[in-house]
């Protein structure tokens, strides 16, 4: 048996056999480990079901490629995965429903998965088993269907040996040390003696320089061993399998086998399974297992039944397809399947690791196993993947997420699965977790919270005796309830002063002898001078947008960094070990401290905020400290709110004159009050997320996760006066080699009336699609829908028209002059 390997792959379910295939079709020398058999896990019980539904674009191309690459297994292997390309029918009950498929109809447009909408006599008139008289319609995917979990894992597994990669089962490992070179990984051969899995005496070591775990169901296992937290963690999932159905079977006589049905609404789905059916609910109570570890007693095991927890989605399955009432039960199942926080497996680098990779936490993981493995397999060899794969990088959680937190949230996105995904959505498991001190005013005031990384914030402030039931109730693919009231907000911010609570932003300290010159190469801008600020971008080594930096310099060799607050622990990591790695190099000393909880953040923004602003500031001469001559646009000052000591930073990502007052936090409650008990008066409102949103776009400012990623370069993202040619910095010659691919545009669209875009939708060019939005919603200043995106460079001249699509129609878009809303910024510099 090999024990020194370029790649060791930890777990032989789908999703480890598929890494193992890509790593090897690679060309590294891989070899996978599995403590039992092959498809052990969750692969052995899974249902099968390949479906190309998502509303992640990254998922939505993983997905995808899964479906197209199992077609081809059989020829390559020799194996037939059981792939059976039947279609799969989403049905929608209610409208809303429907909106939700058009919705998702741009992200598929935009990733180039085919579908089709039908209507309820033409779902019947092809189906007849089905009741369609309480539809509205359907979606319809005819290109995927089902599989057999065991035989595509057994397929992949097969071509990962032709390949040259090794597989070897009955082996568990029980260790990682890192050398600073490779991986050295302590392994136990393991027995099979009287059912039980029983470790022998022989152990041994395999060095790899790369190691991925895809332990599924043991992932917390696996988080102890290195020393980490993964919030993956398995909830019960059962199905049921029916004895034949007569008039299936008579209806399959002259028909070819029936498509995989999804009820949406009643939270289901069914598949055909040998002249039966096979039932698949996703309900309400299902618990958590497995918080702490997997018993060594547990293999190809299941849990006992609850079929009560069952009993509605049963009941919904027979009002459905009515000839199934008579029919008995044949077989159940009940068994583990890995969930996250948020649905979304977790894929990437380890946090604090190095060539360490996780692909865990799949709840779909036989649809995500082959475009895991291919787009994986890229991070790991070419250090990029051609879609940007933050969405599903571990790192989206941090070390305040807890084994309740995640046991918890992941119950709840189980029960989720069928719910409505409404853009708006915020879903309510485990809130209020982290607030920051102002929030029991903020709610007082009628503010309806967000939830990002952990952080409550406020999306908008509604009524102040609005029942708890309010944004959850008005929620829509449309205009949410919340939408009059962002207008508001937005207004307040155009015409007079509006506060943010901004606290969830990232912030780090970085300082030392070798602090300056590390971010000097570290970032594509120039570096701010003592006392200034800069925006600025760090990017990836294949040119493209890692992380967005707002740098204020505190001291020659000091530095504050701002960064997004959804992002905190994935930006600190990746600033942590690029500071490590140029220090090895011979680089200075460098000090990184997170501390995003040690401040907290107001953004003030709006004509009054500087009159406001005099009222409370302490200062020799009050009337010209936040003058443009001592405070200057893009500067910091540390000045004097009543008795709180802010770190004043002059810049307004609303695009209006604007402070953002960074505090001790403990400050937090005592500096609202202050800015309110003089606010009132300057016409001072409390604006949320959303608001902001649309405010940034009408000055096209980019935002990470959205505008940014690591799919595009600062360049393509039309950030060319952040980017300084003329030094030298880490990504720099693949960004310049990359050259123009795409360019970032701003776009006004003449849209439907009741409906703004989302950042999802497909923009079109003589009928030809030509890109994509990446972000939207309603511009206050131009009075119509707002969008940022993609477009062929060609295309992004202002002035160019162009379509973008929204509720399966077509409509009038035109791009605009970077920063339409004033574009000199004569707002943000008028001094006072």
């Amino acid at each position: 048996m090999k024990t020194h390997v370029k790649a060791l792959v930890v777990g032989g379910g789908a999703v480890g056999t598929g890494i193992a295939y890509h790593l090897a079709k690679a060309g590294w020398d891989t070899m996978l480990v599995e403590r039992d058999e092959l498809t052990a896990g969750s692969t052995w019980h899974a249902a099968g079901l390949l479906p190309l539904f998502n509303m992640s674009y990254a998922t939505t191309h993983i997905h995808k490629y899964s479906v197209d690459f199992y077609k081809g297994l059989e020829a390559e292997t020799g194996l037939n995965p059981g792939f059976y390309v039947v279609g799969n029918l989403r049905m929608a009950q209610t409208q809303a429903r429907m909106d939700e498929y058009m919705l998702y109809s741009s992200v598929a447009e935009t990733a180039g998965v085919y579908h089709e909408f039908l209507t309820p006599k033409e779902i019947k008139d092809r189906w007849p088993l089905v009741r369609t008289e309480d539809l509205v319609g359907a979606l319809y995917h005819p290109q995927d269907g089902y599989i057999n979990p065991a035989d595509v894992t057994q397929a992949m597994a097969k071509g990962a040996r032709q390949l040259g990669a090794t597989i070897e089962r009955k082996i568990q490992v029980d260790g990682y040390r890192w050398t600073g070179s490779e991986w050295i990984v302590s392994c136990t051969r393991l027995e099979d003696k009287g059912g039980m899995l029983i470790p022998t005496d022989d152990r041994f070591e395999i060095r790899a320089e790369h190691v991925v775990t895809a332990t599924g169901n043991h992932a917390q296992r696996t988080a102890r061993l290195l020393g980490i937290k993964i919030p993956a963690i398995p909830v019960e999932h059962q199905y049921i399998v029916t004895e034949p159905d007569p008039a299936l079977v008579e209806w399959r006589k002259s028909n070819p086998q029936h498509p995989v049905l999804r009820d949406a609404d009643a939270k289901w789905y069914v598949r055909e399974e040998r002249g039966g059916w096979i039932l698949g609910p996703y309900e309400k109570g299902a618990p958590a297992r497995f918080q702490y570890g997997v018993p060594d007693s547990f293999r190809a095991d299941l849990f006992p039944l609850d079929l009560e927890r069952i009993e509605q989605e049963y009941m919904s399955f027979i009002h459905r397809i009515p000839s199934s009432e008579t029919v008995g039960l044949k077989d159940d199942y009940n068994g583990p399947i890995c969930y996250t926080p948020d649905g979304n497996p977790l894929v990437g680098p380890a946090p604090g690791l190095r060539n360490m990779w996780l692909a865990e936490g799949f709840s779909f993981g036989i649809t995500a196993a082959g475009g895991t493995g291919y787009y994986l397999a890229q991070l790991m060899t070419e250090g990029e993947a051609e879609i940007d794969m933050a969405s599903l990088d571990p790192k989206r959680y941090g070390s305040w997420m807890t084994t309740e937190y995640a046991s918890r949230k992941n119950e709840e996105c189980y029960a989720h699965v069928f719910i409505l995904h409404h853009p708006d959505e915020e879903r309510e498991a485990c809130r209020p977790l982290r607030t920051a001190p102002a929030y029991d005013r903020q709610k007082e005031m009628g503010a309806q919270f967000g939830q990002v990384n952990g952080w409550e914030r406020p999306n908008y402030y509604g009524p102040k005796d609005a029942p708890e039931t309010f944004d959850h109730d008005g929620r829509s693919f449309r205009r949410g309830t919340w939408w009059p009231y962002a207008v508001e907000e937005a207004k307040a911010i155009r015409n007079a002063v509006g506060i943010i609570d901004a606290s969830a932003f990232t912030k780090h300290l970085v300082r030392g002898p070798g602090a300056t010159a590390f971010l000097d190469h570290f970032t594509c801008n120039k570096l701010p001078n003592v006392g200034r600020i800069n925006l600025t971008y760090a990017l990836t080594d294949h040119g493209t947008t890692r992380t967005e930096y707002t740098i204020v310099r505190l001291k020659q060799d000091e530095y504050y960094l701002i960064s997004a607050g959804a992002w905190t622990a994935y930006d600190a990591d990746f600033l942590l070990k690029s500071a490590e790695d140029w220090m090895a190099q011979g680089g200075g000393h460098i000090d990184i401290h997170d501390v995003t909880t040690q401040w907290g953040v107001y953004a003030l923004a709006g004509p009054n905020s500087r009159a406001l602003l005099k009222e409370i500031v302490k200062d020799a001469d009050p009337e010209t400290v936040l003058g443009n001559k001592r405070f200057p646009w893009l500067s910091y000052r540390d000045i004097e709110l009543g008795m709180c000591p802010v770190r004043a930073v002059r810049v307004a990502y609303t695009g209006e004159l604007g402070w953002e007052l960074h505090h001790p936090i403990e400050f937090g409650r005592y500096l609202w009050d202050l800015l309110w008990s003089v606010g009132e008066k300057h016409g001072l409102k409390g604006v949320g997320a959303r608001a902001q949103n649309w405010l940034r776009q009408e000055k096209s400012y980019r935002a990470f996760g959205s505008e940014l990623g690591r799919d595009a370069t600062p360049l393509e993202g039309g950030l060319d006066r952040f980017v300084d040619l003329s030094k030298d910095f880490r990504g720099k010659a693949k960004m310049l080699e990359t050259g123009i691919r795409f360019k970032c545009v701003t776009l006004l669209i003449d849209g439907p009336e009741d409906t703004d875009p989302w950042g999802k939708e497909a923009i079109f060019h003589d009928g030809v699609k030509v890109g994509r939005l990446t972000s939207g919603g309603w511009s206050v200043a131009f009075g119509k829908q707002i969008g940022m995106g993609y477009v062929h460079p060609d295309l992004a001249t202002p002035g160019q028209k162009l379509k973008v699509k929204i509720q399966l129609k077509e409509w009038d878009a035109v791009v605009t002059e970077d920063s339409p809303y004033d574009p000199a910024n004569a707002r943000i510099r008028v001094d006072g």
